[in-house]
């Protein structure tokens, strides 16, 4: 048995046993194995270094009420993934072979798995990469997936709570026809300052609007956004540059099915922030995060409380938390055991 802390877990970098690796050469996917290594082994001109080919994924693992183990959606991420890999001229990783290798890693490294009532869960990391020897500007022509893992706590310490954000103007978070809607690492660093200034004013994230006409609401740092209207009314914004979160899209279907709110992907404008009683930011490390204000410039606006949870939000936490940990039936399709 490990010996964890489980109920103070926080998100941070864990070396575990195992780790999948599989290699794509000469136009094919090797079958893939199991690793305790750790490193990955590639050749310093690998365009992922240099001119960043390189897509990455974000998944849990769960520990159910009765010690079973499962995922949430895996083909969701596979299907992601092959998309990311088509704007950057990356070979598909196939469905079966990413949820194979996430169930396998997953069971080779089981005993880090935490326990149901710790709240933790297994955090999966699959990660496409251009490498081979290649220095101009072109696809490589060879490829690593892995799939490495680590014990992660809640990511709210002492319950669900709502935090406050500032509206970006300086920072474009993706070009309009750019690679927002991939899940690729530039994404990610060009964030790094943005947030950075938020977390110096005492915000949690910045708010990021369309590039184009920096009317709309794209995205919360790296979070999908969300807003409740008292018209009973789920609504998230729609952008060709917003990564398509599956967690967004699974609340998008349970506000609707499971809540009885009209589901909506449409325009969000920033100056029409009065529409919402309730907003949030929503994607796979915090599930939900409540928005408590808004700072747009010298406005602050207030949703349903800085300290309090909206009552629907708490309703679609507490639904899609249930999901993932077994104790509220899945939609269909939904839930992907793991054999252990």
């Amino acid at each position: 048995m490990v010996d964890i802390d489980w109920e103070n877990l926080g998100f941070n970098y864990m070396k575990l046993p195992f780790r999948y690796l599989s290699y794509y050469k000469d136009g094919q996917w090797d079958e893939g194995r199991l690793s305790d290594d750790a490193l990955l082994h590639l050749s310093e001109s690998s365009p992922a270094l240099h001119y960043g080919q390189q897509a990455f994924e974000g998944l849990k693992a769960y520990r159910t009420k009765s010690g079973a183990i499962q995922l949430f959606r895996p083909n969701k991420n596979a299907e992601r993934l092959q998309k990311t890999a088509d704007r950057l001229m990356m070979p598909h990783v196939p469905t079966d072979k990413f949820i194979k290798a996430c169930q396998a890693v997953v069971k080779a490294n089981q005993e880090f798995v935490p326990p149901y009532e710790s709240g933790a869960t297994l955090y999966l990391r699959p990660l496409l990469i251009g490498v081979g020897d290649i220095i101009g500007v072109q696809p490589a022509n060879e490829y690593i997936f892995t799939v490495f893992a680590m014990p992660v706590g809640p990511y709210f310490k002492g319950g669900l709570a709502p935090t406050n954000f500032v509206v970006s103007y300086d920072y474009d978070r993706a070009a309009p026809l750019g690679t927002g809607a991939a899940k690729v690492g530039g994404n990610y660093a060009a964030s790094l300052l943005p947030g950075h200034y938020a977390h110096t004013q005492q915000f949690s994230d910045v708010i990021y609007l369309d590039p184009a006409t920096h009317l709309k609401i794209e995205e919360v740092g790296s979070a999908n956004f969300f807003g409740i209207t008292s018209a009973g009314e789920f609504v998230t914004p729609l952008s060709p540059s917003i990564l398509p979160s599956i967690t967004k899209y699974s609340l998008l279907e349970l506000a609707k099915t499971r809540l009885g709110l009209e589901a909506i992907e449409g325009d969000v404008y920033i100056d029409e922030l009065d529409r919402f009683t309730e907003a949030g930011a929503c994607g796979t490390a915090a599930v939900i995060s409540p928005i408590g204000g808004i700072q747009n410039k010298d406005d602050f606006h207030v949703f349903y409380s800085e300290t309090k949870v909206g009552p629907i939000t708490q309703r679609l936490y507490d639904e899609l938390v249930g999901i993932q940990f077994g104790d509220i039936l899945a939609p269909k399709g939904w839930i992907y055991p793991v054999e252990i």
